[in-house]
């Protein structure tokens, strides 16, 4: 594996970073997960600048777009991956132990994976945890992940494939890497970013293309345990597009996918092969 590392494209065995990398000691860095069609990062323009977004929330200074692009194109290439996941992480750098980073710049890694097979439904279970939707980090894609392999390892123990959080009110808020959709009494719903949810792509380009297809999406606040009475559900990220939920706490939903679910991936799709930047 060939992979993009401050600048410059190293074998990954070559590829060193510091042990006092504040991403490493901190957490500290936020990163984009670019779904690659026919090699071409897609939606490439929404990814990076929600990096940049991300990275001025937690004071990174991120490499230009087009330093990016090129990153990115330079390492698919080197891997002659067509169909595949981009991943790029930006981090604080090295600096001492502690929470204060150091004047540095920043570390830039960009590596892609062949994809992944997913599974064709979902099973998902509400876990005790809550998102805080006033926190620093809301609403930023960071590494901080923790979080999330907790809550992932608590629901696999119990037979489930993703968790979903609840926030501090009570309401859906999102699952570990992705955003929960759900019909209700006829009607398709997805938490506001107000529920402290991540504004994914894939979500913000289903509230765009949803009316062409005959079906309106509502942001509106949901109790959480509304999930488990939905006549359909369905996660949305980058990688999965689509995946209907089939379970919830273990206890089935009615359809799975639902007509909500099948339209709405159709159309998504279809934008995947028409427009590779939309």
């Amino acid at each position: 594996m060939i992979v993009w590392l401050n600048g410059a494209l190293l074998p990954l065995e070559d590829a060193a970073i510091s042990p006092l990398d504040h991403g490493l000691v901190v957490g500290d860095g936020v990163f984009e997960t670019i779904r690659v069609y026919r090699g071409r990062p897609f939606a490439w323009t929404r990814h990076a600048k929600r990096l940049h977004t991300s990275a001025d929330g937690i004071g990174l200074a991120a490499p230009p777009l087009d330093e990016l692009r090129a990153a990115a194109d330079a390492v698919l290439a080197a891997n002659e991956l067509t169909e595949a996941r981009l991943r790029i992480t930006v981090t604080g750098g090295p600096a001492p132990p502690g929470s204060r980073r150091a004047p540095v710049p920043p570390t830039v890694v960009v590596v892609a994976f062949a994809l992944e097979p997913t599974t064709e439904t979902a099973s998902v279970m509400i876990v005790p945890w809550t998102r805080n939707e006033r926190g620093a980090l809301t609403g930023l894609k960071t590494i901080s992940y923790a979080e999330n392999v907790r809550a992932l390892a608590y629901v696999e123990a119990r037979g489930a494939h993703e968790a979903i959080f609840p926030n501090t009110q009570g309401n859906l808020c999102e699952a570990t890497g992705s955003n929960v959709f759900l019909a209700l009494d006829g009607a398709c719903v997805t938490p506001p970013l107000s529920a402290g949810c991540l504004n994914g792509v894939t979500r913000q380009l289903l509230l765009e293309i949803a009316p062409a297809a005959g079906i309106v999406i509502e942001e509106r606040d949901v109790p959480v345990e509304t999930l488990r009475r939905a006549d359909e559900a369905f996660v949305t990220s980058t990688v999965r597009e689509l995946q209907p939920i089939a379970r919830v706490d273990g206890e089935p939903l009615p359809c799975a996918p639902g007509p909500i679910t099948e339209r709405l991936a159709a159309a998504f799709t279809e934008l995947t092969n028409r427009d590779p930047d939309p």
